[in-house]
């Protein structure tokens, strides 16, 4: 493949770009904007073109003649028909269907008489229209906004919502200049301009959508400005009592509320005040499968202008399901990656509104507005004493058995001295692995049983210093404050799971005095199942730019902290 022409479009819409080219990093961050990084060997990444990828890039204001022409600058070969009029028909597509409101009447608007038509003869559709007013308008049932929405994507025709949101009870906030704390407080210029994407100057156009920023840049402080815009009542939905108390916390510190005027509604306690601040676990809890979800009323309890999904790629089904029936209320999702493992990246897209804002992870590294991430990828072998176990085990057992490979304990005590004053995490999946590593160790561990007054005790003495290393379960994947945070030691993680592998990074990508560099060391057995699927959970950080570099055991020793192959 020639480094001058170092893509190959497909006739299936995959992408084969050469990664040793002058012009790879280039490639790379114009091909995410409309395609979909699929896998990343070594020395070709496969991208695939899809719909909902177009669909993204046409809300985000990329034109088709834009990726064609990208396409035949670097393409070695002549692109194929069928994908040039994918592209062209897929951007185009995006909003040739419009929802309007017109007085107390939701107007579905076609740009022509065909699509119309098209619409009106699939049978699904034909309950939620209520009158025909011409050749490519007719009214639809208000109460099934986001139901109409999932069709007619499914119909291929992603629709352009400009029905307007209701104002939702008035709320007067504002931001601080100073922050509680007594430190000068100012947004930073993407995160203006993410708010100022999302809002739209309070145009139909914006107000619903999401906002895609690296772990660690400030998705908080986004939420609470989009807030202080806005000025409303606000529901924030966070991942565990955990992230409750730490938007809490941002919101006391950095905004004029009180604290009389924030509830919190968990597993602990249930108060709904003007910002209310709930977890999906409580939202989504039902005592069996054929009972209903008794919370949901929380989105229908107060006239909510604002709903802030935080980590909207973890949003579970029930919620989005629900998240249909409120079409009319403004929806700000907060995430550092859109990937999904369950495949309803399209209902996200629907219901809670496109990308309205992105911005690569290494172009904030290199304005140090987060660390600079060294990843360090330790491969460790099996002890032949359990190899026999290993080749006799079903696939699930041989990942388990090479995930909780006792020599990454050895690894561990040599890390650590390497990362001697350093504060650091030590991070997997397996709690049996996890008590032997604190038996080894004695450092404190948080997992899924812990106590939150004692979580929160931990996390506190973590922060001041007063300690210096933590064992944590996946209970700690998502939305934990730790700034303190340089080091992570993963020794075990889920199945290929991309979400997670950029979640426990983003745990110490926040900024740094000095030097301004993070860490973060995967122990791999090599040789197994764990293997395969570490390469799969890395494939989100190949996407944002990072690459890892390999250390084999034996060789740690000859591993200087801070230099890493780029």
């Amino acid at each position: 493949m020639s480094n001058e022409k170092p893509l190959i479009l497909q006739t299936d819409g995959s992408l084969l770009l050469e990664v040793d080219s002058p012009v790879f990093v280039t490639m790379r961050d114009t091909l995410l904007k409309f395609a979909e990084l699929i896998k990343s060997p070594e020395h070709i990444y496969t991208y695939r073109i899809t719909n909902i990828s177009l669909w993204n890039a046409a809300s985000f204001g990329v034109k088709a003649d834009e990726i064609i022409d990208f396409l035949k600058t670097y393409s070695k070969y002549k692109l194929p028909q069928n994908i040039v009029f994918q592209i062209r028909n897929s951007i185009s597509r995006y909003g040739k269907v419009k929802l309007l409101r017109e007085g107390d009447n939701l107007i579905l608007s076609a740009d022509d008489k065909l699509i119309m038509d098209e619409i009106m003869n699939v049978k699904t559709f034909s309950k939620y229209i209520r009158e025909t007013l011409d050749e490519k308008r007719c009214t639809v049932d208000g109460g099934f906004r986001g139901h109409i929405k999932l069709e007619l994507i499914r119909l291929g025709y992603p629709v352009e919502d400009l029905a307007g949101y209701i104002d939702g009870t008035p709320y007067e906030l504002a931001l601080r200049d100073v922050t509680l704390s007594g430190l000068p407080f100012a947004l930073r210029g993407y995160q203006n301009d993410s708010v100022a994407a999302f809002y739209a100057n309070g145009d139909p156009s914006g107000g619903a959508g999401t906002i895609v920023l690296p772990c660690g840049a400030g998705k908080t402080v986004v939420g609470m400005a989009v807030m202080a815009k806005i000025k409303t009542q606000t529901l924030i939905i966070t991942t565990g009592i955990t992230a409750c108390r730490q938007w809490k916390n941002e919101i006391l510190d950095k905004t004029n509320i009180s604290d009389e005027d924030i509830g919190e509604y968990n597993g602990e306690t249930k108060t709904i005040k003007p910002i209310t601040i709930a977890t999906y676990k409580i939202i989504t809890y039902r005592k069996s499968k054929n009972d209903e979800f008794k919370h949901f009323n929380l989105f229908f309890s107060n006239k909510w202008g604002l709903i802030i999904y935080d980590e909207v790629h973890l949003l579970p089904a029930p919620i989005i399901r629900v998240t249909s029936e409120i079409q009319s209320t403004r929806r700000l999702g907060l995430t550092a990656t859109l990937v999904r493992e369950d495949g309803l990246e399209t209902d996200v897209f629907g219901l809670i509104g496109p990308k309205k804002f992105d911005v690569p992870w290494r172009e904030l590294e290199s304005k140090q507005f987060i660390a600079e991430a060294l990843c360090y990828d330790v491969r460790v072998k099996l002890d032949d004493s359990m190899r026999g176990d290993y080749v006799m085990s079903s696939d699930k057992g041989k990942f388990r058995i090479s995930s909780e490979n006792p020599a990454k304990n050895d690894i561990i005590e040599r890390l650590l001295d390497m990362l001697t004053g350093k504060h650091v995490l030590i991070i997997g999946q397996y709690i049996d692995q996890l008590e032997a590593i604190e038996r080894r160790f004695g450092f404190p561990i948080i997992m899924g049983k812990t106590p939150q007054s004692e979580r929160d005790r931990l996390y506190t003495d973590f922060k001041s210093g007063k300690i210096m290393t933590l064992i944590v379960s996946k209970v700690a994947n998502f939305a934990i404050d730790l700034p303190d945070a340089n080091a992570l030691i993963q020794v075990s993680g889920t199945f290929g799971s991309r979400q997670e592998e950029a979640q426990r990074l983003g745990r110490v990508l926040r900024p740094k005095p000095g030097e301004n560099k993070s860490f973060f060391f995967s122990v791999i057995t090599t040789d197994s199942k764990e293997e395969e699927f570490a390469h799969k959970r890395q494939l989100f950080l190949t996407e944002q730019g990072y690459s890892y570099e390999i250390v084999e055991a034996k060789d740690l020793g000859q591993l200087t902290i801070g230099c890493v192959t780029r």
